[in-house]
């Protein structure tokens, strides 16, 4: 019987390529300071599983409760980092403030930058401010302008909460999680997943390379040529109240009329 050979591309274990026992402290430390780093840090036991299967259904259970509630909304992406008194914070506290006025409940993050800028324009107006907050290593403060929030443990449950209850999505300049965000709700509606709701992108100095890039994806081949048009390029507040005003309200019926309401019995609360 003729022995199998190894296979060409595997490297010789040498002193240099082994893994330290200090090396292994560290990953289970890491693992350890977060369960969702563990759960993403490769197989695991069953039973760890399955209590990660629990908290994603508690993590769920715990945003339905309190979003139920909220009415048709709109929600805000953008930067964490952006300060108040700039451009970019006023143009979203701007566009939270004209979400209210046609009757919207404004739902970000929860967070500090545009997140905080957005709930601010809702609730200065007169509406509702919905936040839904990260639980991180470090912590991670509400902003003072939501009348209600959630705390959610995982980045994918709150992303799903950010997406369910939204008629529009409005998009400021922000970095990674705003680009992930952006992709994953035009794939969602892309692929038939969600309605055609639209999707403001707002900033055009700061996104118009990105902009370029989605019609060269296009230009491409790589998605189809109508796909650029679920995109709503603006900087004018007034032009993408119309927007809305056509593309959710109209598009979808919707109109000012009661949210439902909260059964006592199973520790449910309205928004007020």
């Amino acid at each position: 019987m003729t022995q199998k050979k190894p296979c060409r591309d595997l490297p010789e274990i040498t002193d240099e390529l082994q893994i330290t026992e200090e090396e292994i402290r560290q990953q289970e430390i890491f693992e350890l300071e977060a369960e969702e780093r563990s759960w993403l840090s490769g197989p695991r036991s069953r039973f760890h599983d399955l209590m990660s299967l629990f908290r994603v259904g508690l993590d769920l259970i715990r945003a339905y409760r309190i979003l139920h509630f909220v009415g048709p909304c709109v929600t805000i992406f953008g930067s964490a980092r952006t300060k108040p008194g700039t451009r970019w914070y006023e143009l979203a506290r701007e566009m939270g403030e004209a979400c209210a006025e046609l009757g919207f409940t404004v739902i970000t993050g929860g967070g500090p930058g545009i997140m905080q800028a957005g709930n601010q324009g809702a609730y200065e107006a007169g509406g509702r401010s919905i936040g839904v907050n990260i639980v991180l290593p470090f912590e991670q403060h509400v902003n003072p302008y939501v009348h209600k929030s959630v705390d959610m443990r995982y980045f994918f449950t709150r992303k799903t909460m950010l997406v369910k209850y939204s008629y529009a999505f409005i998009v400021m300049p922000g970095g990674a999680g705003t680009l992930d965000e952006m992709f994953e709700t035009m794939t969602l509606i892309q692929t038939g997943k969600l309605k055609n709701f639209p999707i403001i992108l707002m900033g055009k100095d700061f996104w118009q390379p990105l902009m370029d890039f989605v019609y060269k994806m296009a230009e491409e081949g790589t998605i189809s040529p109508e796909d650029p048009e679920l995109i709503f390029f603006t900087d004018s507040v007034e032009e993408a109240k119309a927007h809305l005003q056509r593309h959710a309200v109209r598009q979808f019926g919707l109109s000012r009329k009661k949210t439902p309401r909260p059964i006592s019995a199973l520790g449910e609360k309205s928004l007020s």
